[in-house]
């Protein structure tokens, strides 16, 4: 459900970064010859409002958003939206929609910043004119119920990105390229897609729009390093310092998926989860392939798995203490 305001700002070659804007939504009026109709230069972010249990709402490392929102524009040639104007553009819509945020169990204002190319032309060359723009929507919990155990499919046929390409930027055609993986998944009984390198075919990168993480009987804690093919998440980044702040041996290391076969049946892995903006932290309890079939720990969602999820919520709501300052209050 859509909120009833958004922001837009324009840039030109001449003007630079202009005509920043709260107001009404509404329909775009676009010519059929926008550039990124045709050249599919977009790039996107996904990021979230809580209610805090003071009464307060707050954003949740938005800088981090920002950042990542330059690096995506620097990858398809965009030109990049300086950190203040995306962190004001944010706390701008927040503050005008925090009624908006639901007084539920993981309700939360769901924000979408995005920018198109909006030169009218065709040609391949990077356009002239981009409209950056954020709208809102009211949501809840990303499952049903709560946080329950996903079941996955490898997939061994297609890849999300290569070396070289644009698997670090959060882009739309990323997600387009990764919906055939999807549907298959879901023909063969499975809530989501994994991918497997695009050279080897062999080692675990990352869900369709999710991070993943391997937990083993040690303690320890395993996540596929950033290599340029997976996307750096804001959430991914985040168990990560949180885990090494309590002393965790987390690391960033390849993960094959004949690793992930043996340590399932032995008993080393016992918990693996997917993460990310909209689902939090998601665990895993099965993975299937083409002639293949396991299920993680008692195929459920793992004690560690759900204290995670618990420490995560708790500092996104101002349950818990904030080290890092990664809560950024709207007045």
């Amino acid at each position: 459900m859509f909120t009833d305001h958004m922001v837009t700002m324009r840039w030109s070659e001449d003007a630079g970064w202009h005509e920043g804007r709260l107001h009404a939504r509404q329909p775009l009026t676009m010519d059929p010859a926008a550039a990124v109709l045709h050249y599919a230069q977009e790039i996107f972010e996904g990021l979230k409002a809580y209610r805090t249990d003071d009464g307060g709402v707050a954003l949740f490392r938005p800088e981090a958003n920002a950042r990542r929102f330059q690096e995506s524009a620097r990858r398809l040639a965009m030109p990049p939206l300086p950190e203040e104007y995306f962190v004001e553009s944010v706390r701008a819509l927040v503050a005008q929609e925090r009624e908006w945020i639901p007084e539920i169990e993981g309700g939360a204002l769901y924000l979408r910043p995005f920018m198109i190319a909006s030169e009218v032309f065709l040609g391949v060359k990077p356009a002239g004119e981009y409209l950056y723009m954020v709208l809102a929507s009211a949501t809840g919990a990303y499952w049903k119920g709560g946080a329950r155990a996903i079941s996955l499919w490898v997939s061994h046929e297609h890849s999300r990105a290569a070396a070289g390409g644009t698997g670090a930027a959060k882009c739309g055609g990323n997600y387009a390229s990764s919906l055939v993986a999807q549907a298959e998944a879901i023909r063969r009984g499975c809530d989501q897609v994994v991918f497997l390198d695009a050279a080897e075919r062999r080692w675990i990168e990352e869900l369709g729009g999710m991070n993943i993480f391997f937990l083993f009987a040690d303690g320890s804690m395993v996540t596929p390093p950033l290599t340029g093919t997976i996307l750096p998440g804001i959430t991914r980044d985040s168990i990560l310092r949180m885990a090494r702040d309590e002393g965790v041996d987390a690391r960033e290391e390849q993960y094959s998926i004949d690793q992930w076969q043996e340590d399932a049946a032995s008993g080393r892995l016992v918990e693996a989860f997917a993460c990310g903006t909209a689902a939090v932290v998601t665990p895993i309890g099965r993975v299937a392939g083409p002639d293949y079939g396991f299920t993680i720990g008692d195929g459920g969602t793992g004690p560690r798995t759900a204290r995670i999820l618990e420490r995560l919520s708790d500092l996104q709501r101002g349950r818990a203490p904030d080290p890092h300052g990664w809560l950024q209050r709207v007045d």
